[in-house]
């Protein structure tokens, strides 16, 4: 029952520099000490073609295995026009194909997002909590990581530098970790 968490962490973004993979990053360095987070590219997942479902591209693949081996999730996303980016969508779509064999059923998961704007993807966030809904997810509710104007809190290497922004993300995985361990004596 002791067993040690695996959380898989992606974002939707394809952008090398990134302000959400940095949050993931970021969080690498914050899980607690027994906690391993390992973090996937979501790059070269193609459109999703449900001519594909039964002879899958392996990346995708690769993708559906390791959330399947993972214990928790954790997605760090970009809003945009709104919204999840298409890219998180897609390889969302991707990873609950073909029909009975969802990846994600079950998983507890916890969203961060961070943007340049006022409200740092919260919209985003809401709308990727409606996705857990069919996705049979169970997000954690608190706290939330909304990073609002990114540019000033991570810097030009990627690194976040905000102090609350870092203690954020910390309280995040500890919960996410919590949850986890909670849901699994059920």
């Amino acid at each position: 029952m002791n067993k040690s968490i695996t959380i898989l962490g992606f974002a939707g973004s394809l952008r090398k520099n990134s302000y959400n993979k940095s949050l993931l990053r970021a969080a690498k360095e914050l899980v607690p000490k027994d906690v391993k987070l390992e973090i996937f590219d979501l790059e070269g997942i193609p459109l999703f073609n449900q001519d594909l479902e039964t002879k899958m591209p392996e990346k995708v693949k690769e993708f559906k295995a390791r959330i399947k081996a993972a214990d928790a999730i954790l997605i760090a996303t970009p809003e945009y026009n709104y919204s999840i980016p298409g890219v998180l969508k897609n390889a969302i779509d991707w990873a609950s194909r073909p029909y009975g064999d969802n990846s994600f059923h079950d998983k507890p998961v916890a969203i961060m997002s961070a943007s340049i704007g006022m409200l740092g993807g919260a919209r985003a966030q809401y709308h990727l909590r409606q996705t857990f809904v069919f996705l049979d997810m169970h997000p954690i509710n608190a706290p939330e990581v909304i990073v609002n104007f990114a540019d000033e809190k991570i810097d030009e290497n990627g690194r976040v530098i905000d102090g609350e922004t870092r203690e954020k993300i910390r309280q995040l995985t500890e919960s996410l970790v919590a949850w986890t361990k909670r849901l699994r004596k059920k």
